[in-house]
């Protein structure tokens, strides 16, 4: 026969439903191919230890579906493709993810190579599933104290995003955190995830890496610049600016002067935008602050500087991908 059956005397689902999905798979996984004569109902109840009419219950509820043929005198034979493919169940889901049918077929096939049955399957999908379900329901960003900055503009820009509250972490904290509450996800910076990873991994806690913002129109002007520009760089990531400085000295070494400051520190921003020509904002919340600087200064000003506001610090793919990751796509 090549194919052992096997029947779980103490499941919740009826000896005859789990037969009948058995050989379904069988058909559908092209081990029972079309044409192919099923075994006899004498050779289903030595092997399974059913009822030879409980057997043959199961093949009438398989010809009613349109499964297999009964031909009399002869046997039970898996019907041509063409037939099977209508008999399928439907879904509208099929229709909006024409790919997804290859995806799961595929997903339980390899799992019944292995020797998974049909119900363990269900029962792994079942709780990958509940295990995302949980893990979107909490979302939290983390980032190092020490440029916590950084996880300020994660935190906002998912929450605009994802529509969803978001808790910020430090780092420093996270253990504590999951430890009260292990279910959800956590969000970081690919610049903190090793960290993040060795905080989480042992509490089964999932961690997603984001990329940030390439900031390529922001490359372009620097390079563009004016020898001896005065450039102001501001940010609410500590962590940002020190890129920004050593990646704006790479590209133009002495050529242009820097000055950079955070939005709290007053004294250090008043300095800036009373020296800079062009300002780069490299957040949201950086901007009012900076406006607010400037006019603050305006009669000081021969010149009110060019502010340049970057976009946005996450890169439009991450938050896609968290979006499919937490099923709020």
């Amino acid at each position: 026969m090549g194919i052992n059956f096997y029947i779980q005397s103490d499941s919740e689902i009826p000896a005859s439903a789990q037969l009948y999905d058995q050989i379904w798979f069988a058909i559908a996984s092209r081990q029972y191919p079309p044409g192919y004569r099923l075994p006899s109902t004498r050779q289903l109840a030595m092997q399974t230890g059913l009822h030879r009419n409980t057997i043959s219950k199961v093949y009438r509820q398989l010809e009613e579906a349109g499964v297999v043929d009964a031909q009399p005198g002869s046997g039970i034979y898996v019907r041509e493709q063409s037939s099977l493919e209508s008999a399928r169940p439907q879904s509208p889901l099929w229709e909006e993810f024409p790919k997804a049918r290859d995806v799961v077929e595929s997903s339980l096939d390899e799992l019944l190579r292995q020797g998974c049955s049909l119900n363990q399957a269900r029962e792994l999908f079942l709780a990958e599933l509940d295990w995302r379900l949980r893990c979107s329901a909490r979302v939290i960003v983390t980032a190092p104290s020490e440029d916590i900055g950084a996880g300020e503009l994660m935190m906002r820009e998912l929450e605009t995003a994802l529509n969803i509250p978001v808790q910020l972490v430090p780092l420093e904290e996270l253990d504590t955190v999951l430890a009260q509450a292990r279910s959800g996800t956590v969000v970081t910076s690919r610049y903190f995830i090793n960290e993040a990873e060795a905080i989480a991994a042992p509490k089964s806690v999932r961690v997603i890496a984001i990329d940030i913002y390439d900031y390529s129109k922001e490359l372009a002007l620097l390079k563009e610049l004016p020898a001896g520009t005065c450039l102001g760089l501001v940010s609410l990531s500590s962590g940002i600016l020190r890129a920004a400085e050593v990646i704006s000295h790479s590209l133009r070494g002495d050529a242009i002067v820097l000055m950079k400051a955070q939005p709290k520190d007053t004294r250090r921003l008043d300095a800036l935008v009373r020296s800079a020509q062009t300002i780069v904002a490299f957040d949201h919340i950086s901007l009012p602050v900076v406006r607010h600087a400037i006019n603050a200064a305006r009669n000081d000003l021969i010149r009110p500087p060019q502010i340049v506001v970057c976009d946005n610090y996450i890169g439009e793919k991450s938050v896609n991908l968290l979006k499919r990751e937490l099923g709020l796509d």
